[in-house]
């Protein structure tokens, strides 16, 4: 049944119940073109078969007996070859097709249990993760023939679309309100996902009684995210992305997407860019880069955790830890391992290498074969847990401001006078002024940690949205302190970002998502870097660091001028009238 849109000028009609539709029908299974009910044709076949097998097994041990050649037969003995060839071709192909295809095409929408046990809802997340999604690949799974669509009508007094579901999806949302249907097993179930998200949506609607009219449902592809994005999907956010620059770094011309809703960001962090490129470009060097994972491990006392620590700080037992932990991975390479001991408790931060991926599945899988390693000669040691927050990921941390995590960007650019009397509207003597009393002084005041900027959260948090990066990991990515000084007698200005934590990846996660993909495309930085290993990821960081410094210099100079209020009241405000929105 194709979806009905009707047209704005006819009234709505009334719509036909749709008829049930289960997927035995749709995948045309041998069994469909018997002239008698399954069960009895099953039970035919069954019969046939065991009577002709009893025969001619007692033929031929008569034959034996009285020494009759066994090729001889009689018109009776070929019938019941034929019979036994027929009724066992019938079963094989019968129950051999019906097997094959509950693997190939989805359970029928009819088969609901009421309880899912956790170990079928684990095994069909892995089963989702096996679905070959990458850079350049198609990442939906294989269409199924139509099943219960959703309809879709416009209504003339509103405009809004209205979802009429058919009697089967009816049944589902009723089992799932009830209990007796798990929302998140829907996708499994349903086979597809589409399907379930509207499912699950409207009983969500019936549960709460809040419409989630404004929430979008079309326009996604929910087999992208199945089993590695988000669970349980019931429609999506939608965020304006805009576009910074060009952006001159290293010789090379960015232009830079940011999803953001704050209004300013994006021209602020483009009046940013021109400054940079009229003024030569920027300079931006990656310094590190290693991914961390820090477990927590307990001995019976001090004593035990000190050995283990004087053990993996040793440099003669490095290369053996490589080897052990190097096996996780084509691209996770150990760099190096600290730790620090509170009492008999050991924190064991090791990094490593992870090519284009931001790495934290991958320096886990390679920390967990050490740990297994060292079992055997502490057999003592009890592993509390695989983080033991001394990494340490999504929390701001002085561990991370020091010894970095992820990349580590310095940028730097000189911007001519002329260009911040002109194009930043403010003098280089007011920029050093202000950056040394707010960004220095007054974050140390506040007792900042790596918070020594104007903004750097803000430009990190859009680009990491628009590039399918983890939103949360801008908390340590947005560690940065930002330098300005006034060169070439006074005339210039030397101004520098220094980031010690970028995380960022361009393979796995959201980075593989239509909309992410597109951004990382238009940066040039799409998936995993076929020269150069990693190439890609700290590519990524140096245009993170740069973007930064372009924001950090905009504002900073709106700051200076007196230009913040007036460019948010222009811009960061809406000229819709409120109380007359519906």
């Amino acid at each position: 049944m194709e979806a009905h849109r009707l047209s704005s000028t006819k009234p709505v009609q009334a719509l036909k119940p749709t008829k049930k539709i289960s997927l035995e029908e749709d995948t045309g299974k041998a069994s469909d073109a018997l002239p008698l009910p399954l069960y009895l044709t099953n039970a035919l076949f069954f019969t046939l078969f065991f009577s002709v097998v009893y025969f001619l097994l007692s033929r031929w041990r008569e034959k034996i007996r009285t020494s009759t050649p066994l090729h001889v037969v009689t018109f009776s003995e070929i019938i019941a070859i034929l019979s036994f060839f027929a009724s066992f071709i019938y079963l094989l192909g019968f129950f051999g097709i019906d097997f094959v295809q509950s693997l190939v095409f989805q359970p029928s929408p009819d088969v609901w249990i009421a309880e899912e046990e956790d170990d079928e809802v684990l095994l069909a997340k892995e089963d989702a993760r096996k679905v070959p999604c990458g850079q350049a690949l198609d990442c939906s799974l294989p269409p199924l023939p139509p099943a219960a669509p959703i309809v879709t009508v416009q209504k003339v007094f509103d405009e809004k679309p209205v979802t009429v579901l058919t009697e089967e999806d009816e049944e589902i949302i009723k089992s799932v309100v009830a209990g007796t249907t798990p929302s998140y097993s829907l996708e499994l179930k349903l086979g597809d996902c589409k399907r379930a998200a509207a499912i699950r949506r409207e009983a969500l609607q019936r549960l709460t009684g809040k419409s989630l009219s404004g929430l979008p449902l079309d326009g996604f592809d929910y087999e992208s995210i199945l089993g590695q994005c988000c669970e349980m999907p019931v429609g999506y956010v939608q965020i304006p992305v805009g576009i910074a620059g060009p952006l001159l770094v290293n010789g090379r011309e960015y232009s830079v997407p940011m999803a953001t809703t704050e209004g300013c960001l994006v021209a602020s962090t483009n009046r940013g860019c021109k400054a940079i490129h009229l003024s030569g470009g920027a300079t931006s060097v990656l310094l590190k880069d290693g991914m961390t994972r820090a477990p927590c491990v307990r001995f019976g006392n001090a004593k035990r955790a000190a050995d283990l620590k004087l053990y993996l700080e040793d440099p003669d037992n490095f290369e053996t830890l490589s080897v052990v932990f190097n096996r996780s991975s084509r691209f996770g390479r150990l760099q190096g391992i600290k730790c620090a001991i509170a009492g008999k408790n050991l924190y064991i931060r090791f990094t490593c290498s992870t090519g284009d991926a931001m790495g934290m599945n991958m320096v886990s899988k390679g920390v967990q074969n050490v740990l297994d390693f060292l079992q055997t000669d502490f057999p003592d040691m009890d592993v509390i847990g695989i983080s033991g927050n001394y990494c340490s990921d999504k929390k701001p941390a002085a561990v991370n401001w020091i010894e970095g995590r992820g990349k580590s960007v310095v940028c730097e650019a000189t911007i001519k006078g002329d260009v911040v009397r002109k194009v930043l509207k403010t003098s280089v003597q007011s920029l050093v002024e202000l950056n040394m009393l707010k960004n220095l002084t007054g974050s140390a005041m506040a007792g900042a940690l790596g918070g020594f900027n104007a903004h750097a959260s803000n430009i990190v948090a859009a680009i990491y949205i628009a590039t399918g990066q983890d939103p949360a990991q801008n908390v340590e990515s947005s560690h940065c302190i930002t330098m300005m000084e006034a060169v070439n007698d006074g005339k210039d200005l030397h101004v520098s970002v220094t980031m010690p934590s970028i995380e960022v990846g361009t393979v796995g996660g959201g980075t593989q998502l239509a909309s992410q993909s597109a951004c990382l495309n238009l940066l040039g930085v799409k998936g995993a870097s076929k020269e150069t290993p990693g190439a890609n990821s700290r590519t990524l960081a140096t245009i993170v660091a740069s973007a930064v410094l372009a924001g950090e210099l905009s504002l900073m100079s709106a700051i200076s001028a007196g230009q913040l209020v007036r460019s948010h009241m222009k811009y960061n405000r809406s000229s819709k009238d409120v109380s007359k929105a519906t």
